[in-house]
């Protein structure tokens, strides 16, 4: 029999609290995003690599605030409708932002007009884009908690987390031999268990140590997953 077609579905994003995967290295983030009320000037900026769980942490933080959520592009439009008291997540802020409409904000935190400004980005707040020499030193006093890489603890619970996404059965000892082996980032680990499940689905077959290590020799292929 030929494989199996595998049809490109979409991947259940579970952004909920208790689906959160907590380990030592975003212990820092999950404190200081609990402590909303306490951030100086009312802005806080959460920096991590592309798939270290800062959306899915920003998410559940504008649930429990009652957050306005929008992306650097649509920060302008956002700022007309928020309303007064109302908290404001701004995600992707390093890709770009008009620097009056982030000035604004950061100004609107200050005067207690936005109780919390969250900010999320992949490098540090001193290293965006700005123009305004006011944006600029405020960006470089910005506080900010960061996502660090995860610990082999955190990867696992990661790996499990989305094969489970994905529905995906999974044999016994396939995550202790991607361990030693995998590339050791969070965006990396979606990249692969993609190209395991796809192979799992082709082949009929819950992903095994095999369906792993034939992934696994796939990635120098492709190059960077980002």
């Amino acid at each position: 029999m030929t494989g199996q077609l595998v049809l490109n579905l979409p991947v259940r994003v579970d952004f909920s609290a208790d689906s959160f995967v907590e380990g030592r290295a975003n212990a820092a983030a999950i404190a200081a995003l609990s402590k909303w009320q306490d951030w100086p000037r009312a802005v806080m900026a959460l920096v991590g690599p592309g798939g270290s769980g800062k959306s899915h942490l920003a998410a559940i933080w504008a649930r429990q605030t009652g957050a306005g959520i929008t992306d650097a592009a649509g920060l302008e439009a956002c700022l007309a409708t928020l309303l007064s008291g109302q908290c404001l997540l701004v995600e992707d802020v390093d890709g770009g932002v008009a620097d009056d409409a982030l000035f604004h904000a950061i100004n609107r935190a200050a005067e207690g007009d936005i109780p919390a400004l969250l900010l999320t980005g992949r490098t540090l707040p001193a290293l965006w884009k700005a123009s305004l020499p006011d944006l600029v030193s405020r960006l470089r006093a910005l506080p900010h908690a960061d996502l660090s890489e995860p610990d082999d603890e955190l990867l696992t619970r990661l790996l499990q987390k989305q094969f489970r996404d994905r529905g995906a059965p999974l044999r016994p000892g396939v995550i202790e031999y991607l361990l030693p082996r995998m590339e050791r980032s969070v965006s990396a680990i979606r990249i692969l268990v993609d190209r395991m499940d796809k192979l799992a689905l082709a082949k009929q077959t819950p992903v095994t140590r095999s369906i792993a290590r034939a992934a696994l020799d796939e990635l120098p292929e492709d190059g960077d997953p980002e």
